[in-house]
């Protein structure tokens, strides 16, 4: 009787070592599939500082992830975030369900080179020539193994903070002299992922990824355009100012005093 109730404390210490290093591997193990899947998607150089799990909280965090600019770009990160909280749902069966992903405040960078392309505009290309289709192999270089079905009820993402750079854009004879801003976007709902089926676990990331450069997308062209209109219409008024100080030169201290 001893010696069965003492194999049966030997196996339950030994099932308990093999979860707790299952569990404590798994952060990088994650964090590593991040890294490779991100970079093959994207076609650029995808980083992550950290993944941490608490599973008794049903919550997982990332922390530190950069996506690089893509080809024909800057050097600068076209993505920084210091922060990336998934809250998890049902977990039992498939689809597992992710109940909110919350990215918060993110540094983006939309730059603009010399043709016009965009460098967001060009992480979403890359992203749409490398994400499977339905009848597809998985991605490049991805690896073999379990690829369970996930559903994303929503994403959040608040305080992103944008970084509009034009300055290799040609603006013609308005000669526009600042071409870089920094502006705060309001928090957005990216909406939901996967449903009602669910999606591949390898192709989640790149979902909520692509949605939300296309919120962000969507918001630096128009803040561009309005950053734009603003810079032009100064210009067009300080041209009007000086051919009116032309004209009432030329038409003398009498009809000068009509205008003042």
């Amino acid at each position: 009787m001893k010696k069965g109730l003492g194999i049966l404390l030997i196996l339950l210490v030994v099932i308990a070592a093999v979860t707790w290093y299952l569990l404590s591997g798994a952060g990088d193990f994650i964090r590593a599939q991040i890294e490779q899947q991100g970079s093959d998607y994207l076609d650029t150089k995808v980083s992550v500082a950290q993944v941490e799990l608490a599973l008794t909280d049903g919550r997982m965090s990332i922390s530190g992830l950069t996506v690089q600019n893509p080809k024909g770009f800057s050097s600068d990160n076209a993505v920084s975030v210091s922060n990336i909280t998934l809250d998890l749902g049902e977990v039992l069966n498939e689809p597992y369900v992710i109940q909110n992903v919350s990215v918060n405040a993110p540094e983006i960078l939309y730059e603009v080179d010399a043709s016009g392309s965009g460098n967001l505009l060009a992480l979403k290309n890359n992203l749409a020539a490398n994400l499977p289709k339905s009848d597809d192999t998985p991605p490049p270089e991805s690896t073999d193994g379990a690829n369970p079905l996930v559903i994303v009820d929503n994403v959040t993402v608040s305080n992103v903070r944008l970084k509009l750079n034009f300055e290799q854009l040609s603006t013609g004879d308005l000669n526009i002299e600042q071409k870089a801003y920094e502006v705060t976007l309001p928090t957005f709902n990216a909406g939901s992922i996967g449903k009602p089926n669910g999606l591949p676990a390898d192709q989640v990331g790149a979902a909520i990824v692509n949605k939300m450069l296309d919120n962000v997308t969507a918001a630096a062209k128009a803040e561009a355009k309005k950053r734009l209109t603003e810079e032009a219409k100064k210009k067009v008024n300080e041209e009007l100012e000086k051919q009116k100080e032309k004209l009432l030169d030329k038409a003398g201290d009498k009809l000068k005093g009509l205008f003042n």
